[in-house]
């Protein structure tokens, strides 16, 4: 059986790793993939959990907030992988605001429980990150700016769920004179 107090502090080591190597800071964008039904030890999409949805984003969303660092939640392929952020930073960034509302089996129990636990939930199209978690193997490389660092963090997995995590960092340009740090 899955212990809420494990979870948590799973998440929170994680998340504190790829913080701290991606040298996220105020005013950055963070971005969950999550799959609730391989935390539970099911296949993606067919097992989702309402409550360890909700365990998970009340972390993410604390640590975050701490730090004033933006959390974008991604949905399933069901919502083209559309992410729930808050209606504020949507509109300061100029984000398109989509017209849906996750659900459990359609967005998944991550975005639900964002919608939930937001001040001012919305759904947008795309974001451009600097880092996030993937757990359960969603694929969140694609709400990741270029170039994208693969982050290994010291936990593997949750509950059941495999885990990696990207960073980014700037583009090396410029050729053979060209000096980089």
């Amino acid at each position: 059986m899955l212990s809420e107090e494990k979870i948590r502090q799973d998440v929170s080591t994680v998340v504190q790793e790829i913080l701290t190597q991606g040298k996220l800071k105020k005013g950055d964008i963070f971005v969950l993939g999550c799959s609730t039904s391989e935390v539970m030890g099911g296949q993606i999409g067919k097992n989702s959990s309402q409550e360890v949805g909700e365990w998970i984003v009340a972390t993410l969303k604390q640590l975050l907030d701490e730090k004033g660092i933006f959390l974008a939640v991604q949905g399933c392929e069901h919502l083209n992988r559309a992410l729930v952020v808050e209606a504020g930073f949507a509109e300061a960034k100029d984000l398109e605001i989509v017209a849906v509302r996750p659900q459990l089996h359609a967005g998944g129990a991550c975005s639900v429980a964002a919608f939930k636990l937001f001040d001012s939930p919305v759904e947008v199209e795309h974001i451009v990150a600097k880092a996030g978690v993937d757990i359960g193997d969603t694929a969140i490389g694609m709400h990741v700016k270029h170039v994208q660092v693969p982050f290994r963090p010291s936990i593997k997995e949750i509950g059941a769920a495999h885990v990696t995590a990207l960073t980014s960092r700037p583009k090396y340009i410029g050729g053979p004179r060209a000096a980089y740090d």
